[in-house]
């Protein structure tokens, strides 16, 4: 039995609890700080530590507070051009005494870095607990070719209370792979979007849909190999073969296969149906999503995919990569289709279905809504916060 002094001073650590979310990076990562917001409004006492901070997104100035800890590098040790490449991760140990400092009673680790570890070893003299945040599954990042990896990542979940994932990809490799007990194991999407964050209007806009050929595909990401567009202009090109060209491609995003990507929709004769937009601040993204009518993802490799969940969010249709943590939301033939990107006529033909019936996409964007719709950062931080006090309490998430 639990004395009445002992479930009062549970009560009070649930009712406030200091959280500290240990994040190597968060380049990139504006998606992340409607969340932080949220779960900053559940547990005021929340420091989010990282070795990466480019600033508050836009409309979340000093919502949530974040400390930046030395500076995060990244050493290369295996190149892949069209999946993750592999490396290690330089943090600083300056972690250590921020934390002793803060003494929080939960304490988020983000994958399984050097801060992770260092994490559940302090928590042998500390007692706080450690939940891990695996943000989904893929052959490069899961490691299940390399013993060493697997073994400290074994180690890892044998010592951490608790765990949590976009996928069920993700639930099963912590589980049927790291030896995760299913019963703190937790699947639900937490990075997920908002359109505030998005929805900032440009003073001068140069869009006119009226301009383009619809229906209007949308590309988001890097201009990089592992996204799989050099895939997709293939899957243009074929369609052009079948005499279609009455859409427009639009590519939102930089990197160094810029050029090399342009100079091969020429080759393929697709200037007129590809428009070039480069890169756009994260907070004028949504215009481009209201703009378009179909989105389209043709990774090769991606652990999550947000920006599929933020097309869902404008109820688009989705067209995805099966290669994507985020297909899991994409329910074929409902609110989208799904594909492999390395058959380029199977892209073509998903293409086709919103080219030839554009009737298509208002049913399955509606749909799109709908599934995204249970999915915000309120509602993740509501389950952030279920996990964390079954932690504490050491009860179930129900």
């Amino acid at each position: 039995m639990i004395s009445s002094e002992r479930e009062n001073e549970l009560e009070k650590l649930v009712e406030s609890p200091r959280v500290a979310w240990v994040f190597p990076t968060i380049e990139g990562g504006n998606y992340w700080h409607p969340l932080f917001s949220e779960f900053t409004k559940i547990f005021p006492q929340t420091i989010i530590y990282t070795g990466f901070w480019t600033g508050f997104a836009s409309g979340y100035e000093n919502s949530f507070k974040v400390e930046l800890v030395g500076k995060m590098k990244l050493l290369t040790i295996t190149e892949s051009e069209e999946s993750y490449s592999r490396g290690v991760m330089y943090v600083s140990p300056a972690i250590i005494g921020k934390l002793l400092k803060f003494k929080p009673q939960i304490v988020f680790a983000n994958g399984f870095s050097a801060w992770t570890l260092l994490a559940i070893l302090l928590k042998l003299l500390t007692k706080w607990r450690v939940i891990i945040a695996y943000e989904g599954s893929t052959p490069n990042v899961d490691f299940r070719n390399s013993p060493i990896r697997l073994f400290f990542r074994r180690r890892m979940v044998q010592f951490a209370d608790a765990f949590i994932t976009n996928s069920e990809a993700g639930k099963a490799y912590l589980i049927d792979i790291l030896g995760a007990k299913q019963t703190r194991t937790f699947a639900r999407p937490y990075e997920v979007p908002t359109a505030k964050a998005m929805s900032k209007l440009a003073e001068n806009s140069e869009l006119n849909q009226q301009e383009l050929q619809q229906p209007i595909f949308l590309f988001v990401g890097q201009l990089i190999p592992r996204k799989g567009l050099h895939l997709l202009l293939k899957a243009c090109e074929i369609l052009q073969q079948r005499g279609c060209s009455n859409y427009t491609l639009m590519i939102i995003g930089q990197g160094p296969d810029r050029e090399k990507l342009e100079n091969m929709s020429k080759d393929y004769g697709l200037e007129q149906s590809i428009k070039w937009i480069g890169w756009v601040d994260y907070s004028r993204i949504g215009e481009y999503f209201q703009l378009a009518d179909v989105f389209i993802l043709p990774t090769l490799e991606d652990t999550w995919g947000m920006v599929v969940l933020e097309s869902m969010a404008y109820g688009k249709p989705i067209l995805c990569s099966k290669w994507a943590g985020a297909s899991e939301l994409v329910l074929d033939g409902h609110n989208g289709y799904l594909f492999d990107p390395r058959n380029p006529e199977e892209v073509a033909d998903a293409m086709y279905q919103f080219i030839s019936t554009p009737d298509l996409i208002a049913s399955f964007g509606r749909n799109s809504k709908q599934i995204i719709a249970e999915h915000t950062p309120e509602t993740a931080a509501q389950f952030l916060a279920k996990v964390t006090n079954c932690i504490l309490l050491n009860s179930t998430v129900t």
